[in-house]
């Protein structure tokens, strides 16, 4: 086969250091542009960005030009440093360590873009923990509830 093609539908979720409420009103619609932004930057395609006070969610198309381990790397640290930079309250703004990163079918995208939209409704009944819960129960994803969250 001469070409390389491929077509990898990413839902990656994180949250801030200790799920810090600290995505507030005023920097929520500019930090999803950013996210989108560095996304696009590194060749994966952004499909929607959303979440809520301690979290966000990326879905993408997963560029096979890079891993997924520098994208996220890339996506956080430089996300982090712009957040710092957009007042005074934001100085001690931290992403967690880990991150949650789920294959999605091409043909479920509009399920998980409007999943994506409507987190501020989901999480007036469900905690961020829960909700990361059920993906790693969802998808199967063994993991030790020690080692989760930080």
């Amino acid at each position: 086969m001469s070409q390389s093609l491929s077509l990898l539908c990413t839902h990656i979720i994180f949250s801030t250091k200790y799920r810090q409420p600290l995505i507030d009103a005023v920097i929520e619609a500019p930090l999803h542009a950013y996210l989108g932004g560095v996304c696009k930057e590194l060749d994966c395609l952004p499909v929607k960005v959303g979440g809520y006070y301690d979290h966000v969610h990326i879905l993408c198309l997963l560029s096979k030009k890079i891993a997924l381990m520098d994208l996220l790397e890339e996506v956080k640290k430089r996300s982090s440093k712009w957040i710092k930079t957009q007042g005074e309250v934001y100085h001690n703004f931290y992403w967690q360590g880990g991150y949650g990163a789920f294959s999605v079918n091409p043909t479920e995208m509009a399920v998980v873009i409007k999943y994506i939209s409507n987190q501020h409704e989901h999480h007036q009944k469900n905690s961020f923990q829960n909700e990361y819960r059920a993906f790693l129960k969802k998808y199967k994803v063994d993991f030790d509830e020690r080692y989760v969250w930080d």
